[in-house]
């Protein structure tokens, strides 16, 4: 039933997002950092300053807003794929290739409503340390450099924002369209993601199917999402990486800033070379198998019924 697909989608979502959000903040922080202004080194390198800097929950920082909005994101991703899958084998045959893709397609297209706010909001949360400890690292590199300084430098404190706030000040300012800011950017990540991701999963899945009325062991749908997802993740993060950069408000000293997508991507080949385009790719992909293989787990083994099913009896 559509209740308890969506009910599924929602928790596999926010156990997936609980589990793998650090690296996703690295990889957010590798991805906007440019040539001549590189804080971070690696993903465990970014993941130690983060802590040091700023504590663990300093790791967490934007996840309030993924918790809040991936319920419905991965609800209307999954739910919109089986709705377009149903759709599109009415006739009663086997869903061909082209078929599943079509369906994976309908679904990416569909959750861009929920995740571009969703990934606008928490970009800026997540890359606020990176900029503060850019600040920071320039602030020191001035003092040292400065034979006149007198004493010590004034210390630059980092100035805490919301997603309330930055809500409020992109409504105000540009409106709803403030929020959908890389839109274009998100809709060329996420559709080629689900038409890879989703037949994937699905002929992965299927060799797992000793019968093809009975569902695949859980084990075998975690592997097949983890599979899936980090192949797709990798295919498209030059997509994300564009993304990220176009999604970002605040920039690092001498960082610069775009106009859009082909001003994204020709700037990014020019000053950082087509390597630039596979940042934050093994994060990324660590992100992503976990995240999408605990969503097919959650997904089939179906929570949801389980939960709904025990309504009756304990009123009963």
């Amino acid at each position: 039933s559509l209740p308890a697909k969506l009910i599924n989608g929602g928790i596999a979502g926010l156990i997936g997002v609980t589990c793998v959000f650090p690296i996703d903040l690295a990889k957010t922080r590798l991805q906007n950092q440019q040539n001549g202004q590189r804080i971070y080194t690696s993903m465990s390198d970014c993941l130690i300053k983060t802590i040091r800097s700023e504590g663990y929950f300093g790791m967490y920082r934007g996840a309030a807003v993924n918790l809040t909005l991936v319920t419905p994101e991965k609800a209307i991703k999954l739910a919109a794929n089986d709705f377009f899958r149903h759709q599109l084998s009415k006739d009663g045959k086997k869903l061909t290739l082209l078929r599943e893709m079509l369906a994976g397609c309908g679904a990416g297209t569909c959750q861009v409503i929920v995740t571009t706010p969703m990934e606008m909001l928490k970009i800026q949360l997540q890359d606020a340390g990176r900029i503060a400890a850019q600040k920071k690292l320039m602030a020191a590199q001035a003092q040292l450099s400065s034979s006149s300084a007198a004493g010590a430098a004034e210390p630059v404190v980092e100035t805490r924002t919301t997603a309330t706030q930055i809500t409020r000040e992109l409504l105000r300012s540009k409106g709803i369209a403030g929020l959908y800011k890389g839109l274009g950017a998100t809709l060329l990540r996420d559709v080629p993601f689900s038409i890879v991701y989703f037949p994937l999963f699905a002929n992965l899945n299927k060799l797992g199917q000793k019968d093809p009325n009975v569902k695949a062991p859980f084990y075998v749908s975690f592997l097949s999402g983890c599979v899936a997802g980090s192949t797709a993740a990798v295919a498209v993060n030059p997509c994300d990486v564009i993304k990220t950069r176009l999604q970002s408000l605040q920039r690092g000293v001498n960082e610069d800033t775009y106009s859009g997508i082909l001003d994204c991507t020709k700037k990014i080949w020019q000053k950082e070379g087509p390597m630039a385009f596979l940042k934050g790719a093994y994060c990324r992909a660590l992100v992503i198998a976990p995240l999408f293989g605990i969503a097919q787990v959650v997904y089939f083994i179906g929570i949801a019924e389980f939960l709904l099913d025990m309504l009756p009896k304990h009123r009963a």
